[in-house]
């Protein structure tokens, strides 16, 4: 069970998430709507995992993807995207970005991801 903080700004998206992860017995600790508000909740709640959508509003999660890796160096990000714009997941696997999820969603693979991720506990 990983301790999960989810990024989107999309509130459907975000409960989305939040049911698969629930249903794989990992905790839901914070849900944030953009990447400023990322960085706030992630070094208040410390998750294990952060679920981090690529194109928000206002920060974007490359932006917010840097800003947490700055802090914590040791942070795992997943980042989720409904495009196949293999020059964004480039760009977040290169700011450390450890594995990706497609919209719209599919719990066996999001929950696989997480596994893999985190290790099971």
């Amino acid at each position: 069970m990983a301790k999960i903080l989810i990024v989107d700004d999309a509130s459907f998206m975000r409960g989305s998430l939040k049911y698969i992860a629930e249903n794989g017995s990992h905790e839901v600790v914070g849900m944030a709507k953009d990447g400023k508000e990322a960085l706030e909740m992630y070094k208040k709640l410390k998750p294990e995992l952060v679920t981090m959508d690529i194109l928000m509003k206002d920060t974007d999660g490359i932006t917010a993807l840097k800003d947490i890796r700055k802090f914590d160096p040791a942070a795992k990000v997943i980042m989720v995207s409904a495009l196949g714009h293999v020059e964004k997941q480039k760009e977040a696997q290169d700011n450390g970005a450890v594995g990706f999820i497609k919209k719209p969603f599919k719990q066996d693979e999001v929950l696989k991801e997480f596994e893999r991720v985190v290790g099971k506990k």
